[in-house]
């Protein structure tokens, strides 16, 4: 898949241990594969974050995991149960990934392109106002 990078999104994923390099790669691969005209960024000084139209997704590695922080205001719904924490965040819950654990990309990208979708339509704020 072809598209362009931030340099130093590159180089925050290329610091980390190999198998936090393969999670933030895939993820990486399935926010952008999710619409043509998603960019990365950095915001918060070093988190590489993924937007069009507002936040969709920001990465964290952390000691022993992965966590990517979708940016739904909690009204994507999560069928197979992906999310991991920050159920009841207003703002963001979280997918983490461990060592091994395998990444549900079909899921991950539903979620993605739904997050888009409801940026592009003014975003999760504006949305739950008018539900």
């Amino acid at each position: 898949m072809a598209y362009i990078t931030d340099p130093r999104v590159d180089a925050y994923i290329e610091a980390l241990p190999d198998w936090q390099q393969a999670v933030c790669s895939e993820v990486r691969d399935l926010v952008h594969g999710a619409d043509e005209e998603v960019t990365e960024t950095i915001k918060r000084t070093t988190r590489p974050y993924f937007v069009l139209q507002g936040n969709i997704c920001a990465l964290l590695a952390a000691k022993d995991h992965v966590n990517v922080f979708l940016y739904d205001g909690a009204i994507v719904p999560d069928p197979e149960g992906i999310i991991t924490g920050g159920h009841d965040n207003k703002t963001a819950r979280t997918v983490a990934f461990h060592q091994g654990d395998p990444i549900n990309a079909p899921a991950l990208t539903a979620m993605f392109k739904q997050i888009i979708a409801n940026n592009r339509a003014g975003g999760w704020r504006k949305l739950k106002r008018e539900s």
